[in-house]
């Protein structure tokens, strides 16, 4: 006889895991939320009150090779945070609020502890967010995942006015580039951070140039969300795009918002690199180009902002106790 956990798949880890994590994702909750964990669809009426013509704006992705750092570290509680805010920033850059998120794990042996773990870097980042978990599926896949591994992705989707949103067309010759600092590598560079720093140390590690963290605790920094300071400079009306530094770095997504006809200037010497980013470069003698193109380099949200508002952006920043950088310039081509 042989049955379906001989083959590899425990429904009652399955199960186990949706008791546990009924509590975590209710705490998410926000008006329009119509249905609790366990129906076939996710439901949600959201409030079109406060706008005159809405447009849902969506976005899917996943954490990439980080993972590998929180196998290795087995720690899982902070892989779920970056998703969420990774996803959350991707869409609040086009000037949108978010409403939900829905997850996706698959793990080649479900093991409910370390998924709850997940689970809770998920809710912890929802609330965070203002958005709701409202969804997700969690798959167990023998023979096609390692027995101690998994994979995340997830998707978000939030709200815009139409004539709110903000995708580059508004840019022009004059407006100032102001960068807020990231929190480490974010999602990104993962293959490049790991291939030369995992090959000299292991993650539990503390290299004097960490200064008392150690290569696992640096590369698994959460990566941070930037809504905050997004709707404040939305609110003021002091911005023109904005920029997420995810994968191709500063030039690649900032090439992604500047009109035909415009260029930008980026000054690398406006803010010092963060530790772990200088380790990769002089261990691995990775180039200045690659280095640009795979890391945001300690910048993970750049303002794109009118030359005559440069100031009240800044004030409005360092009220939320953020540290804004001028980093560059928007020019003719």
């Amino acid at each position: 006889m042989t049955t379906y956990r001989d083959a590899g798949v425990d429904i009652d880890a399955g199960d186990e895991l949706v008791r546990r994590i009924k509590p975590i994702v209710r705490e998410t909750f926000i008006p329009g939320v119509l249905t609790d964990i366990g129906a076939f669809g996710a439901f949600f009426e959201p409030d079109f009150s406060a706008y005159r013509r809405p447009v849902l704006v969506s976005s899917v992705d996943g954490v990439g090779t980080k993972l590998k750092v929180a196998f290795l570290m087995n720690r899982h509680d902070t892989v779920g945070q970056d998703l969420v805010n990774h996803c959350v920033n991707d869409i609040a850059v086009c000037g949108a609020r978010p409403l939900f998120f829905l997850d996706y794990l698959a793990t080649g042996r479900l093991k409910p502890d370390v998924a709850e773990q997940i689970i809770r870097g998920f809710a912890t980042a929802c609330r965070e967010n203002g958005c709701a978990l409202i969804g997700g599926e969690t798959a167990e896949m023998p023979d096609f995942y390692a027995v101690d591994e998994y994979d995340l992705a997830g998707m978000i989707v939030g709200m815009v006015d139409r004539d709110a949103i903000l995708d580059g067309s508004r840019v022009q010759a004059g407006d100032v580039l102001i960068g807020l600092p990231s929190t480490g590598l974010h999602t990104n560079g993962y293959s490049l951070a790991r291939k030369v720093l995992l090959s000299r140390f292991s993650v539990h590690d503390r290299p004097p140039e960490l200064e008392g963290a150690s290569v696992g605790e640096a590369l698994l920094a959460v990566h941070r969300s930037y809504l905050k300071p997004i709707r404040a400079l939305i609110e003021a009306d002091c911005v023109h795009a904005l920029v997420h530094v995810t994968g191709g770095g500063i030039p690649g997504n900032t090439a992604r918002v500047v009109p035909e006809g415009l260029r930008f200037e980026v000054d690398y010497d406006a803010w010092e690199r963060p530790a772990i980013f200088r380790l990769i470069q002089e261990l691995g003698e990775v180039p200045e180009d690659d280095m640009r193109r795979t890391f945001n380099l300690g910048i993970g949200l750049i303002a794109i902002v009118p030359g005559d508002r440069k100031a009240e952006a800044m004030r409005t920043l360092e009220a939320l106790g953020e540290r804004p950088i001028e980093i560059g310039r928007i020019v003719p081509a």
